[in-house]
C-alpha cells in the first residue's frame, strides 16, 4: 500500500510545487524523500522516453538516482528507491549499467536488473509494481520473448487472488500495439487458446480476489474486463464491467484505438451488458 499510495502521490506531487512548501514547513517530515523520489524518476523516465540519450534525460537521470539512493539510506525497508531504479532501467536499452545485467536466477531467463527486482521484492515479495516494472523493461527493450519467458517463470506461484495475474493481459495488449497487422493479432483473444485460457484464469484469480475481501486496482480490472470482451466471454466482462462502475482506466482502450478509445469502450460496454438481459 506504500508503494501503491506513494506512486498516485508522486504523479500528482510533479506538477505542482507543494514538495518545496512541504519540505520549507518540515524538512524532516516522514516521506518527504521518498515522494521526491517518485516525483524524480516519474520526470526522468517522461523526459527519456521522448528524447533518449538526450542532455535533458542524462541529467534528469542522474538526479533521479540521486534521489533513490538517498531515499534508500534514509528509510529502511522503502521498496520505492529500488523500484525507482528499476524503472530507470527502460532508459538503459543497451543494458550498459552492469545492474541491469546481472545473471537470472533461471538460467531460461536472460540477464537484466535482476538484484534491484529482488531488492525492490525484500519487503513485499509479491508487490504489483516491482513486477509491471520488469515486464516493462524487458517490453522497452523491444524484448516480447524475455517478457512472455519472465511471466512464464512467475505466474504458477503467485498467490491466489493476486493482481499480479493480470499482468499476462497487459502482455497482450502491447503485442497488439506494436504489431503492423492488427487484424491478425486481435485474433489471440478468440482463436489463440493459451490466451483465452489465461485470461479466464485471471477472471478466476479476479473473483477469488472479491471473496478475500480485496479488490484490484482499477487498471488491472479495465484490463481484465476488456480481455474478456475480446474473448467473447461477455457475461463475464459485464460482471467486471459493473463491479468497477463508477470508476474506468484509460488503460487499456487508447493502446488499442488511440484515435477512439471512448468509442471503444462503450461498444465492449454494450455488446457485454447485452447478453445479460
Amino acid at each position: 500500500m506504500w508503494a501503491s499510495r506513494t506512486q498516485v502521490l508522486g504523479a500528482v506531487a510533479g506538477h505542482n510545487d507543494v514538495l518545496r512548501h512541504w519540505g520549507a514547513e518540515e524538512p524532516a517530515a516522514f516521506g518527504l524523500t521518498t515522494l521526491h523520489t517518485r516525483v524524480a524518476v516519474d520526470q526522468a523516465l517522461l523526459v527519456g522516453q521522448r528524447q533518449p540519450a538526450s542532455r535533458d534525460t542524462v541529467a534528469l537521470e542522474g538526479r533521479a538516482r540521486q534521489w533513490c539512493w538517498l531515499a534508500a539510506s534514509v528509510l529502511g525497508g522503502d521498496p520505492v528507491p529500488w523500484l525507482g531504479l528499476l524503472t530507470l532501467a527502460q532508459l538503459d536499452l543497451g543494458q550498459a549499467r552492469l545492474e541491469h545485467r546481472v545473471p537470472a536466477p533461471d538460467q531460461m531467463l536472460p540477464p537484466g536488473p535482476w538484484g534491484l527486482f529482488d531488492q525492490a521484492r525484500r519487503t513485499d515479495p509479491w508487490g504489483r509494481e516491482a513486477f509491471h516494472r520488469m515486464l516493462r523493461f524487458w517490453l522497452a527493450c523491444g524484448e516480447s520473448g524475455p517478457a512472455t519467458d519472465f511471466l512464464a517463470a512467475y505466474k504458477a506461484i503467485w498467490p491466489e487472488g493476486s493482481a499480479l495475474h493480470a499482468l499476462p493481459l497487459y502482455l497482450y495488449v502491447d503485442r497488439y500495439r506494436r504489431a503492423e497487422r492488427k487484424e491478425a493479432v486481435q485474433l489471440q483473444w478468440t482463436n489463440d487458446e493459451t490466451v483465452r485460457d489465461t485470461v479466464l484464469r485471471a477472471f478466476g484469480h479476479w473473483r477469488a480476489a472479491l471473496g478475500q475481501g480485496s479488490r484490484w486496482p482499477v487498471a488491472d480490472e479495465s484490463h481484465l474486463a476488456h480481455a474478456l470482451w475480446a474473448s467473447r466471454q461477455r457475461r463475464e466482462a459485464a460482471e467486471v464491467f459493473s463491479a468497477m462502475a463508477p470508476f474506468i482506466s484509460l488503460q487499456p482502450w487508447q493502446s488499442l484505438a488511440a484515435d477512439r478509445p471512448g468509442e471503444l469502450l462503450r461498444q465492449a460496454m454494450v455488446q457485454s451488458y447485452a447478453v445479460t438481459g
